[in-house]
């Protein structure tokens, strides 16, 4: 593979890492609202994603997506769906009259784990990544087959996600204890991190 490709690669993807997005505001609400713990889970939910992203690209499926009309208007409103209903859930713990610092904890890694993953797989943002980026930093007629490329381009980005989101949710969990010291503070912290799904799904809705 080209060298030289793949360190523009890695300027370039880490500049659309480090452009606040869907992957920003869910991490975000997940570390604010329940802490390091479900953050640095989402982090490896959402890299999970990104990787299984990769293993479908590199097996050509993402030019299959490329190529049927709608496919991916359809992933964009499935995504959007599916981060309204976790808002939904997450608002939905405001009815409680004595909600307290307990109720903002996950109900298992797992959960946090398989919302993440999910997430991530639905993010139009991320497809369009590996549909339309990656795609231009591939050399044909190197010996190297195109889909091993498009794995170690793939396997890039989930690391580069992996160490600033990992350095985001912390800071996001570090604020969010701050912000729970009082019953009261958790509420309103819940009520932050359902608007934030909330906005996670607005910008969904709004990629292209």
């Amino acid at each position: 593979m080209d060298t030289h490709l793949l360190v523009i690669f890695l300027g370039v993807d880490f500049l659309l890492i480090f452009t606040p997005g869907p992957d920003w505001l869910y991490l975000v609400a997940r570390a604010i609202g329940q802490g390091r713990r479900a953050g640095l889970i989402s982090v490896a939910g959402i890299c999970s994603g990104y990787a299984t992203h990769t293993v479908l690209a590199a097996a050509g499926l993402a030019a299959a997506l490329q190529a049927i009309p709608g496919a991916l208007p359809m992933v964009r409103y499935v995504g959007a769906a599916y981060l309204v209903l976790l808002a939904v859930r997450t608002l939905l713990t405001l009815r409680r009259s004595n909600l307290t610092l307990t109720d903002l904890q996950p109900a298992s890694n797992w959960a946090v784990l398989r919302q993440s993953m999910l997430t991530a797989l639905l993010n139009p943002k991320g497809l369009l990544l590996y549909l339309s980026l990656m795609p231009q930093f591939i050399t044909a007629g190197t010996g190297v087959p195109i889909g091993f490329q498009l794995a170690v381009l793939g396997l890039l980005h989930v690391l580069n996600c992996g160490l600033v989101y990992a350095l985001l949710a912390l800071g996001a969990a570090r604020a969010g204890r701050a912000l729970t010291s009082t019953p009261r503070a958790a509420r309103r912290v819940t009520a932050v991190s359902g608007t934030l799904l909330l906005a996670v799904a607005a910008v969904t809705l709004g990629s292209h």
